[in-house]
């Protein structure tokens, strides 16, 4: 009896992922840039990060064998230049898996090999008609070693391959693209590969300066886009841009192929006539996108998984070509310090995905809506808190603060969940001056609105509490809370107990 519970609890802790695996966030690492830490040096800091997947441009082979043994996920390049000598000869094809891959791998843990980056904006149409072939033949050479699916082939497009991306329900490939995608896209289906994009809500904004847009592109709260066709609210640019490219496979016949998001990223300065770059926009934007990856809604299309995405980029690159802002994309300083916090490193990566801690006394009361809140404004700001890795369960159907099921009350909860992660910060309770702060419990029976330093104060009905629905009885408790002494006791018992073991 004792084996028949041991052995499935021994399952769940030992077979599942950690939660803080976060296998999904990765980030880009340059090398245009004359100031740069050594390659050991960085990665002791991927290693200090939640950052779980790293992306390189080229195969440089000092990075690579760097990381060997730190489990961390690598995508090398094949350089644009080096795609005609590739496409043409299985041989050079074969050279380069051997130079770049076969004297690292598998200690360093490489995982997709990427033919050309963003090569069909090029106006070179030999170049591109021979990215299929490169590809073709890279894989064919994975294959002759034994690595063909272990390591994926495939190839980075911009967000100009699509024809159309407004609404995300009517995404498509430009026409132009089309015939020379097929190819592509039934390669990418038959080996198992991603679509690699880059998309980028920067750009957006630079073209729609407009401040409910930077809201909508910061995953800020805000009134939402409406997708004609399907009557789905997208609340940020980030969710619409993905959903645009799933659409447009799907339109081509490939709806099953895997996104993986490449590259995205917001600049932390630029020159004065450059709209959007700034410290607090980059952020607001990253660290918006790394919680909302974390909370695992995933986008409207696409639900319940999150996306493979490289933030870009690991560090500034002062000797990259153009704007300013180009070279300004950096999450870490040259001196391995952070550029700006969004809750990567290890010690804090944890909290940003779940409930807010709480602990330390305040003299903060909690967030609720002001009584004039219009439902709309409730609905923003009830979806942008849940879509921003705060743990909205409570609330969800046989959650303890489902009931009552209204628009006022799951929002109140909501709100003071957000605002509880730096209660010392009224500006967190702002929500487009819709909420506000108070110093009346608004917890009702076993539904607890948590306060930092109160533990599990319990309070009366309130006023955002409109019906009598709420039947949990007080002192009830959930069974996320009596787990893990389960599995302690159980453990125990099969340590201390042989005897135990035998049926």
């Amino acid at each position: 009896m004792v084996l028949s519970i041991f052995f499935p609890l021994l399952f769940i802790l030992f077979f599942f992922p950690p939660s803080n695996a976060q296998s999904f966030i990765g980030v880009n690492y340059g090398l245009l840039a004359d100031n740069l830490p050594s390659p050991s040096e960085t990665a002791k800091l991927l290693q200090s990060t939640s950052i779980q997947k790293v992306r390189l441009y080229n195969a440089d082979p000092s990075i690579i064998k760097s990381l060997a043994g730190t489990g961390i996920g690598i995508v090398i390049g094949v350089a644009n230049g080096d795609l005609p000598s590739v496409a043409s000869d299985l041989n050079v094809a074969s050279q380069w898996i051997s130079s770049n891959v076969l004297p690292f791998y598998p200690a360093s843990n490489i995982i997709l090999i990427n033919v050309g980056n963003e090569l069909l904006l090029s106006n070179d149409l030999n170049l591109v008609n021979q990215l299929l072939p490169a590809m073709q033949n890279i894989q064919n050479s994975l294959e002759a070693v034994s690595l063909g699916g272990k390591i994926k082939v495939s190839t980075v497009h911009a967000m100009t391959v699509l024809g159309n991306s407004e609404p995300p329900s009517a995404g498509s490939f430009a026409l132009s693209y089309q015939a020379g995608l097929k190819g592509i896209l039934q390669f990418l289906s038959d080996t198992g590969s991603p679509f690699a994009i880059n998309p980028y809500p920067f750009f957006a904004y630079q073209s729609d300066p407009r401040p409910e847009t930077l809201a909508f592109c910061l995953f800020q709260p805000n009134a939402g886009r409406v997708d004609s066709n399907t009557g789905i609210k997208y609340t940020n640019m980030f969710d619409a841009q993905v959903d645009a490219v799933h659409s447009a496979l799907k339109s081509m016949g490939f709806e099953k192929l895997e996104v993986v998001v490449a590259e995205t990223g917001w600049p932390s300065t630029g020159d004065s006539n450059e709209v959007g770059p700034s410290v607090e926009n980059a952020k607001a934007y990253n660290g918006n996108l790394v919680a909302h990856l974390r909370s695992m809604v995933g986008t409207p299309l696409m639900p319940g998984k999150s996306i493979d995405t490289y933030i870009f980029a690991l560090f500034d690159e002062n000797l990259k070509p153009g704007p300013s802002f180009e070279r300004s994309f950096g999450l870490f300083k040259p001196d391995l310090s952070m550029a700006y916090d969004i809750g990567l490193t290890k010690t804090t990566s944890s909290q940003t995905s779940q409930s807010p801690p709480l602990g330390e006394a305040t003299s903060m009361g909690w967030c609720v809506p002001k009584d004039d809140a219009t439902e709309e404004q409730l609905q923003d700001s009830l979806d942008w808190v849940c879509g921003q890795g705060i743990d909205c369960g409570p609330i969800m159907p046989g959650g303890l603060c489902f009931e009552p099921n209204n628009l006022m009350s799951h929002t109140a909860y909501a709100m003071n969940l957000y605002f509880q992660k730096s209660p010392e910060n009224p500006t967190d309770c702002d929500f487009s001056k819709t909420a506000r702060i108070t110093s009346n419990n608004p917890s009702y029976n076993s539904c607890i609105y948590p306060r930092a330093g109160d533990g599990s104060i319990r309070g009366e009905m309130n006023k955002y509490v409109t019906s009598d629905k709420a039947t949990e009885k007080n002192g009830s408790e959930s069974s996320s809370s009596l787990y893990l002494p389960l599995v302690i006791m159980f453990i125990s018992c099969f340590i201390l107990f042989p005897s135990l073991r035998i049926m």
